[in-house]
This record gives C-alpha cells, sequence and structure tokens, in this order.
C-alpha cells in the first residue's frame, strides 16, 4: 500500500501530537532522540519498535549508542513524510512510555 506525501501543515499538525519529535530540516522526515537509563532499556525499545515496523512494513533509520537511540522516519517511495511515519513514531512513543526514559 502506497502512502500519500504529507502537506506541510497536516505534519505540523501530526506533531502536536507527539512528544520530541521535530520535522527535519529537509522538511522530508521526522526525527527524535530517546535517551535511556541503560544500554538494556534503549535496545528493549528498539525491539518492542522493530516488532511494530515488521508489522507496518515501515523500518525506520536508526542508531544506538548506550542508552540513547536517534530515530529518523521518511517513507522512502513517497520522498518524504506520510501517515506510516506517524503510525510507528506513535508506537515507539508508547514502548518508550514503558521504559525509564
Amino acid at each position: 500500500m502506497k502512502y500519500p506525501r504529507l502537506e506541510p501543515d497536516a505534519i505540523r499538525q501530526a506533531l502536536l501530537k507527539l512528544e520530541g519529535w521535530s520535522l527535519r530540516e529537509d522538511g522530508a522526515a521526522i526525527v527524535r532522540s530517546f535517551k535511556f537509563s541503560s544500554f538494556a532499556e534503549a535496545f528493549g525499545f528498539m525491539a518492542e519498535s522493530a516488532l511494530v515496523a515488521e508489522r507496518l512494513n515501515h523500518h525506520p533509520e536508526w542508531s544506538n549508542v548506550y542508552s540513547r537511540v536517534k530515530v529518523c522516519l521518511t517513507t522512502h517511495d513517497s520522498q518524504g513524510v506520510t501517515e506510516r511515519d506517524f503510525l510507528l513514531a506513535e508506537a515507539m512513543q508508547k514502548a518508550a512510555a514503558g521504559r525509564s526514559n
């Protein structure tokens, strides 16, 4: 299923519902950094998020260094931000809320 790219106003409105997420400078992705109490907490967050990403068939660009996870979400085949990015961002927020963050 192809998701249409969202208009800038729709992206701004959707970002208001998410804590800590922002639009990347070029407007083609949403980004957030998460900080956890340990590597195990960060890795647990990534594992939980990976299961959701697999169900959505939408895989994040992310990096992990010890207790920090940087996430970048974009829909490559739509060349920008789509509803799919926000679905995964919401799931990631829930996964993070269940851990010391």
